[in-house]
């Protein structure tokens, strides 16, 4: 972990200079009418989960290139994932994929504890083969044609709720990358059936108090056609299954010119916004680090979100999911964690009342300024000073390198081999 002293000692080297901007943001913020204080509270109230997955170097279909002290299982994931909460005072909880972190639950939530964090949604995997299951999921899971192969897949994702139900997770995200890659290839509405199926045998084994989300992805690996592949099929599929069903959007999973703004906007009017997978794109499903490409677009989703405030039953899940091909994971999760952070602040600079009139009024110009006043507004040093009042870096990623971890743990984490591709 990251040794307090030498957190200390960075934030000493950059406080008087923290303080100043941060007055100098205060007296500005103050002339328009805005406490900046209470923004401060806010970035503190945040909080975003981390991918255990998202710890490891990832690829492309061609390769993979794995960095240094790569982790060698959930309890370095974990160790890990303790480093960006403890540097960005955001992350406080870390999601799960099984069966890629499976293990004793007494021990994981141990671990957890030891590194101060805790657990999010679970997410199953039957988008690929494992050990312990017999069939594959070449054709097929959750709407394979074959009866025995979906009891497999269903049997897989209740495995999943019984291990989160004992380390205090409340959700499941279920994504599956089902569909065709020919015309043809398979009846699109039986096997649209035949999932909804196989969702409603795991909704029955939803434990109270949880939730579980349906996320859909545009394509791959089904490049033809996939079972759920844009957000009125995941609205169908949790409006179907029940009052516990929500709906999960993932930044990336769509269209380069999609309005994903307005999909956050009819899901939450459909009371089915369950929560996000955070993370940006450039020309598909890219899992680029949340804010390096479109950060408006971020910004616009989150006054989507801050406008919908006190919505009834608006209970939002929040979660980062990327892949980190040439960056440290460490790094890249600090930043997009406090990217977000960001993009959440931002939206709570809106004038909603000035918004409003101008909405009232069709004063496009206006409206849409009203919007970028809030975004220009440069409040890294309210982000700042929230991490150095928890007791976080105010600069995390150089703190981060100052410390040496990434050298440390490579020393006790045996070098990782490249060759074939995938994701993780």
């Amino acid at each position: 972990m990251i040794d307090k002293g030498l957190v200390a000692a960075e934030n000493t080297s950059r406080e008087a200079a923290l303080r100043a901007d941060y007055d100098a943001l205060g007296a500005h913020l103050d002339r328009r009418g805005i406490d900046i204080g209470a923004l401060k509270e806010r970035a503190k109230g945040f909080g975003v989960a981390v991918p255990s997955w998202g710890t490891g170097t990832g690829g492309t279909r061609f390769a993979r290139f794995p960095g240094e002290g790569e982790p060698r299982d959930i309890f370095d994931k974990l160790d890990d994932c303790g480093v960006i909460h403890a540097l960005t005072q955001a992350t406080p909880r870390v999601s799960l994929h099984i069966p890629w972190d499976k293990a004793e639950p007494a021990d994981m939530l141990a671990k957890a504890e030891a590194v101060g964090v805790g657990f999010d949604a679970m997410n199953s995997n039957t988008f690929q083969d494992h050990a312990d299951h017999p069939l594959s999921y070449k054709y097929g899971s959750l709407s394979h044609m074959e009866a025995a192969v979906r009891a497999q897949a269903i049997e897989h994702n209740l495995e999943t709720i019984e291990i989160g139900a004992k380390l205090g997770s409340s959700a499941l995200t279920v994504w599956i990358g089902d569909g065709t890659n020919f015309p043809g290839q398979s009846n699109m509405g039986r096997q649209f059936e035949r999932y909804l199926s196989s969702m409603k045998e795991i909704y029955k084994g939803l434990p109270e108090g949880w939730r579980i989300f349906s996320e859909h992805k545009i394509y791959e690996p089904a490049f033809y056609s996939t079972v759920v592949q844009d957000w009125g099929t995941s609205l169908m599929t949790a409006q179907e299954l029940g009052e516990k069903a929500k709906c999960l959007v993932d930044l990336g999973h769509h269209a380069p010119n999609v309005n994903i703004e307005m999909i956050v906007s009819r899901l939450i009017h459909a009371g089915k916004l369950g929560g996000f997978h955070f993370n940006d794109s450039k020309y598909g499903d890219d899992d680029l680090d949340s804010g390096t490409i479109d950060p408006y677009r971020l910004f616009l989703v989150w006054n989507e979100l801050v406008d919908a405030e006190g919505t009834p039953g608006l209970d939002l899940a929040h979660m980062i999911d990327q892949s980190h091909n040439v960056t440290d994971p460490i790094e890249s999760l600090m930043i997009s964690a406090c990217e977000i952070q960001r993009a959440y602040v931002q939206a709570s600079l809106v004038d909603r009342g000035a918004l409003a009139g101008f909405q009232q009024d069709n004063d496009a110009l206006m409206a849409s300024a009203t919007l970028r006043a809030a975004f220009r507004t440069d409040v890294e040093p309210i982000l700042a000073m929230a991490r150095l009042e928890a007791g976080g870096a105010i600069d995390p990623v150089q703190t981060y390198r100052a410390s040496g971890y990434r050298a440390a743990v490579a020393q006790v984490r045996p070098k990782s081999t490249g060759g074939g591709g995938g994701i993780v």
